[in-house]
């Protein structure tokens, strides 16, 4: 969030809270990018996320394998539906999950709402409507926020006020780190190699100085009762002393679980996501011209995409994922009248499947656990 549109608390003195103008976690306006680093637990492995200390974990969902036949089916479909949101609640109520720090989390409750698939591609590019349909069709994220205010809407209501003392959080104007229950978040990606998942590490987080209060408007996307149709929430200023966490390649086999009360998250962009973008953006229209049966567009097309140089510091699931597409491109480059023609559908088919992994799904839920370390 930009530091000019954070305004004094009147409600909680000496705090900010975010000013009217500012953007929510999943729109554009008004947010403010910065290039940052972030550690790639892809590529160094001495990085141990922690979920007590740190606010996140990774668990292994291998092992489960009805969710992971569920999952594939997800995937493969692109959006969820009922009976797929019923068994992925059916396969993880109840079970415990193991971190990779060897904290477990005994799965106590599934929240109603928060069952929500996000869909994203390269560099921001939009791939659904501005507009989301139930569970599916979400964006992801665009700015760092955290999902839930301890002491408000809904918390309150629904608790009568008791979530800050049962809760394990860390709040501006509070803590509880004492607390074995937890309200989280598990981020499930279906497929991740643009727009990941980026979690700050906790502690490198100022919160009375870069944790504001923020009202999210849930009434495009949620069925609330008008007490609780604002949804009180946390957006965050940069610090150059914050550390960031990612991972530069993940599938459905493992997710992460985080704090949902404090943990900073959000959609990041990688390097060579912008050549992602022109090369996905070059076959979509190559492949309209296929259709169209118009060698020349076809032509046109494809010197958008052939001799593209990815940068040397994109992550290697990105960068063979960009190399696929260019090869593909080539291909047709070089006897475009053929594909055109009978090669068409093979060649169509093949480009569609380069262009769809380098589209980021993921899907998340919101669940109580009790946490064992």
């Amino acid at each position: 969030m930009p530091s000019s549109e954070a305004i004094v608390d009147a409600d909680h003195p000496g705090l900010l809270r975010a000013g009217p103008r500012t953007s929510g976690p999943y729109g554009r306006e008004s947010v403010e990018f910065h290039m940052c680093s972030a550690m790639d637990a892809c590529r160094d492995e001495t990085i141990t996320p922690d979920l007590l200390e740190l606010g996140f974990d990774t668990v292994d969902l291998s092992a489960f394998e009805e969710l992971q036949v569920v999952l594939r089916r997800v995937a493969e479909a692109g959006h969820i539906s009922d009976d797929d949101a019923s068994a992925i609640r059916a396969s993880l109520s109840g079970n415990t999950l193991t971190c990779s720090s060897s904290a477990t989390a005994e799965v106590l409750y599934i929240a109603d709402e928060g069952l929500i698939m996000r869909t994203s591609g390269p560099n921001g590019m939009a791939v659904v409507g501005p507009r989301p349909v139930g569970m599916n069709d979400h964006g992801a994220a665009t700015s760092i926020h955290a999902d839930q205010d301890v002491y408000g809407t809904p918390l309150k209501q629904l608790m009568d006020g008791r979530a800050p003392a049962l809760f394990r959080h860390d709040s501006p104007d509070g803590r509880n780190a004492d607390a074995t229950l937890m309200l989280v978040n598990l981020w499930i990606p279906l497929q991740q190699i643009t727009q990941p998942l980026v979690l700050a590490d906790s502690r490198t987080i100022d919160r009375r100085r870069h944790q504001l209060r923020y009202g999210l408007v849930t009434t495009s996307f949620l069925e609330r009762d008008d007490d609780q149709s604002i949804n009180d929430i946390w957006t965050f200023l940069h610090d150059p002393g914050q550390r960031w966490y990612f991972r530069s390649h993940m599938d459905h086999t493992s997710a992460y679980l985080f704090n949902t009360l404090s943990t900073p998250h959000g959609a990041c962009t990688l390097p060579g996501e912008a050549v992602a973008e022109q090369c996905y953006r070059a076959l979509e229209d190559a492949e309209a011209a296929v259709a169209a049966d118009d060698v020349n567009a076809l032509c046109e097309a494809l010197d958008r995409a052939v001799g593209v140089e990815t940068p040397d510091d994109a992550p290697l699931a990105l960068r063979t994922a960009i190399a696929e597409m260019v090869a593909v491109a080539e291909a047709a480059h070089r006897d475009p009248a053929s594909v055109c023609g009978e090669h068409a559908h093979a060649w169509s088919t093949a480009a569609r499947a380069a262009r769809r992994r380098v589209i980021r799904m993921s899907m998340e839920l919101r669940l109580v656990v009790s946490i064992s370390s």
